[in-house]
């Protein structure tokens, strides 16, 4: 597994055996940051259940400001901070915590969320509600899931303001790009 755009373009990506832990996909990234857009300078990204840290090191290879990525497994953890040296990612800060402990009652602005839980763990209803507080105007929010979702239904219904921008499956994951009202500039 490697990153596949941006200034660390062909970087290698420890992929570790850890239950749960389920890479996104190269085809799925390349399709994504087609969507978003490949410069996303400036961006404050936030990358709930990290795990590799495949989507946040490309969002910073992609000139993100600023990703904050929060993994709770030790070992997971103790990679991505190998690899934000090995890189010398500076606007990269990993956080060990668990998402929505990390998340509840935390006020910030982040313009992209990356939302990749496991699937069978039902995480996606329970920090569904806790989002709308960090999504900035116009924020776009990327989930994966093992089903095909809609902002109007739940679990997605707890964020006001989504609409859905585009949507794809690979294999079994179902991925989404949702954007708050208003959209950013350029996508």
């Amino acid at each position: 597994m490697r990153i596949i755009g941006g200034q660390w373009k062909r970087t290698p990506i420890t992929v570790l055996d850890v239950p749960g832990l389920r890479p996104t996909p190269d085809r799925v990234r390349e399709t994504l940051f087609n969507w978003l857009g490949q410069d996303l300078s400036g961006w404050r990204c936030l990358d709930l259940y990290a795990g590799t840290g495949a989507l946040g090191f490309e969002a910073a290879s992609r000139g993100a400001a600023q990703v904050t990525m929060i993994e709770r497994e030790p070992r997971a953890v103790a990679a991505l901070r190998e690899l934000k040296t090995r890189l010398n990612a500076n606007a990269v800060e990993i956080v060990q915590a668990d998402a929505r402990a990390w998340l509840a009652g935390r006020l910030g602005l982040y313009d992209l969320v990356f939302l990749d839980p496991p699937f069978a763990s039902g995480e996606l209803a329970r920090i569904a509600p806790s989002l709308a507080a960090v999504l900035a105007p116009g924020a776009a929010l990327y989930i994966e899931s093992g089903e095909s979702l809609r902002p109007d239904v739940p679990p997605l219904d707890a964020i006001p303001g989504l609409s859905l921008h585009r949507a794809d499956s690979a294999g079994q994951v179902h991925y989404h790009l949702l954007f708050d009202s208003p959209r950013p500039a350029g996508a």
